[in-house]
C-alpha cells in the first residue's frame, strides 16, 4: 500500500507568516509525502486546487494564505472567495481541499504581530495535517467497507 500523497498551496504575500502553516503540518506529515505549490496571492488558491485534484494525484489538499484587512472593505470579499472556492473545488473533485485560510480583524506588520500570527499559523499547520489524515484514513475505510459489501445482482 502506497502512503497518501498531499499537495500544499500556499500564497506567497506575507509568505513569511504563510510558510510557518507548511512548517506545522511537516510535523504531523513528512515533506515526502508533500508537493509544495506556491501561487501569487489567496486568490488564485481555488484554481490551483481544483487543478491539482483534478489530477488525481492526491489524497487531500490544503491551501494557506493570510488575507489581510489593508484598511479597505475588499479583504472580506477575498476571503470569502477564497473559502468559496476552495469548498468548491474539494465537492466538484471528490478530493478533500482544506484550508488554512486566515482574514484577521487586526494585524498590523509589527513585529509583535507577526510573531503572533507566525505561531498561530504553525498550530494551523498542526490542525490542517490532523484533519487531512483523519479524511484520508475516513475514506480510506469507507472505501475498503464498500468493497467488501456484497454485491446484490438482481435475477432475471
Amino acid at each position: 500500500m502506497t502512503a497518501p500523497r498531499y499537495a500544499f498551496i500556499k500564497a506567497n504575500w506575507h509568505t513569511d507568516i504563510v510558510t510557518r502553516a507548511l512548517d506545522g503540518f511537516a510535523e504531523r506529515i513528512p515533506l515526502d509525502q508533500v508537493d509544495v505549490i506556491d501561487v501569487p496571492g489567496a486568490f488564485e488558491l481555488p484554481l490551483m486546487a481544483l487543478e491539482l485534484a483534478r489530477t488525481g494525484r492526491y489524497d487531500a489538499i490544503v491551501a494557506a494564505a493570510l488575507v489581510v484587512d489593508g484598511g479597505i472593505y475588499r479583504h472580506d470579499f477575498v476571503a470569502q472567495a477564497v473559502v468559496d472556492g476552495l469548498m468548491r473545488a474539494g465537492l466538484e473533485s471528490g478530493v478533500p481541499v482544506l484550508s488554512v485560510s486566515l482574514t484577521p480583524h487586526h494585524y498590523q506588520e509589527t513585529e509583535h504581530h507577526t510573531a503572533i500570527f507566525r505561531a498561530h499559523f504553525v498550530e494551523k499547520g498542526r490542525e490542517a495535517a490532523a484533519a487531512a489524515l483523519q479524511i484520508v484514513d475516513a475514506r480510506s475505510k469507507a472505501l475498503h467497507r464498500k468493497a467488501a459489501e456484497p454485491r446484490l445482482v438482481a435475477a432475471e
